[in-house]
């Protein structure tokens, strides 16, 4: 096996445990936590008061874009991963082993967002390391495929919590999960952090990013001195935008689609779907993602970014509008069809991300701009997502719901449409 190819396949457990850490949160705020950590008569309270520890999350990650780019651009993709791997693994295995509300009343939430920010911090410098490790070294005309490596770990960190929780609940039903059993899926980070660690310890840093520090330290321009941060606010602003711009439709649609359309099904519309049906629907729509991602990844080398994000943010955009009068019908084959309709629309607007914020900022600064652009993204997109959405359907009711996920869509399209053509190095 070559090189590149035991790199992206390293990439790819690092980043699905990675995602698999934080989307935890995500599942156990729509499920979980409004009971366990923030308990109110009103259910709506107890559930926005979730989504917003949920979201604060998302605020940590530009920080982490921060700090990991530093430690990413001046000293090296793989130290930079590595540690934003240990701070995941740290802070989600503390979460399983938080006391409730109930035993020590509002310290317990106070310890869960605080712990919520260091895995924001993690995620924030943990994506740009992994798109660039597989991504660097690779052939101009072969970017998307390598780059697909670390995209779908994103759609199988969302499996493996989902699945998690299924089993979990199965076995347990809903009040033992409520009641001791949701930590089991936040303490196995123990052993999976463990195994990425593992891997990524045999990754070597990428050609690139060596040539580069050889190059640079023997002439000025954008050299190894001074902060890569603020170089590339300083000289990329535009494309930081870009990229933000370019992410922010499959963040939201993503967040709608995974952690919102739980509460949805579940007890914040009075459906009142089982949560077992509700997350099948979910873990199908994971699934259906990770073929959608590699599929456009790989198109895009051949047709280009800029056309396949664009065409699959229209018809996300279209669907969004399909999307709750399927899961109103309460029944396991329109849930699915919602939700994996739109997650594998997702999946061909994410694919092709790793390759256009690759290619948009040079290496003295790659690690920083794309990490920045990336949780700048995030927190425009995902952040707010579900707390937005939650919002819009207690005033206005799931039409404000859609016409949300179709403006960031547009959003998305106005944004690819203005790059210019990727640079080749």
């Amino acid at each position: 096996m070559s090189v590149l190819r035991r790199t992206a396949i390293a990439a790819l457990a690092g980043t699905s445990i990675e995602y698999y850490d934080f989307f935890l949160y995500g599942t156990a705020s729509a499920l979980v936590f409004p009971t366990v950590f923030f308990p109110s008569e009103a259910t709506a309270t107890s559930l926005l008061a979730s989504f917003s520890s949920f979201a604060i999350g998302f605020l940590a990650r530009p920080l982490g874009a921060v700090i990991f780019g530093h430690i990413g651009d001046r000293r090296g993709r793989k130290p930079a991963l590595v540690v934003a791997l240990l701070l995941m693994g740290a802070a989600t295995t503390l979460i399983g082993c938080l006391p409730s509300y109930a035993q020590v009343g509002a310290v317990a939430p106070v310890l869960l967002v605080a712990l919520r920010l260091l895995q924001g911090l993690a995620l924030g410098g943990q994506w740009g390391g992994a798109i660039l490790i597989v991504t660097e070294d690779a052939p101009p005309s072969r970017r998307g495929f390598y780059g697909s490596f670390a995209q779908m770990g994103a759609p199988l960190g969302a499996i493996f919590a989902n699945v998690i929780f299924l089993v979990v609940s199965a076995i347990v039903g809903s009040d033992g999960l409520l009641s001791w059993a949701w930590r089991i899926p936040f303490l196995l980070s123990i052993a999976l952090i463990g195994v990425a660690l593992i891997t990524q310890f045999k990754l070597q840093d990428t050609v690139a990013f060596r040539a580069f520090r050889e190059i640079e330290a023997h002439r000025p321009g954008i050299g190894v001195g001074g902060s890569p941060v603020v170089k590339s606010f300083r000289l990329f602003p535009k494309q930081i935008l870009q990229a933000a711009g370019a992410f922010v439709a499959m963040n939201v649609s993503f967040y709608v689609l995974v952690t919102f359309s739980l509460a949805y099904g579940s007890n914040a519309s009075g459906l009142s779907i089982p949560s077992s049906t509700m997350l099948t629907g979910v873990l199908l729509g994971a699934i259906v993602m990770v073929p959608g991602t590699f599929l456009s990844s790989v198109i895009s080398d051949r047709w280009g970014r800029r056309s396949i994000l664009i065409a699959s943010s229209a018809l996300l955009a279209c669907w969004a509008f399909a999307l709750f009068p399927l899961l109103n019908t309460r029944t396991l084959w329109g849930i699915c069809t919602a939700l994996c309709v739109g997650q594998f629309l997702n999946g061909m607007i994410f694919g092709p991300l790793a390759p256009l914020f690759s290619e948009l900022f040079p290496p003295a600064v790659r690690y920083s701009g794309a990490s920045l652009a990336y949780q700048l993204g995030a927190i425009l997109g995902g952040a707010l997502a579900p707390l937005v959405a939650t919002s819009l359907l207690i005033r206005f009711g799931t039409p404000a719901v859609s016409i949300y996920m179709a403006v960031m869509c547009v959003i998305t399209i106005v944004s690819v449409w203005s790059i210019s053509e990727p640079r080749s190095a």
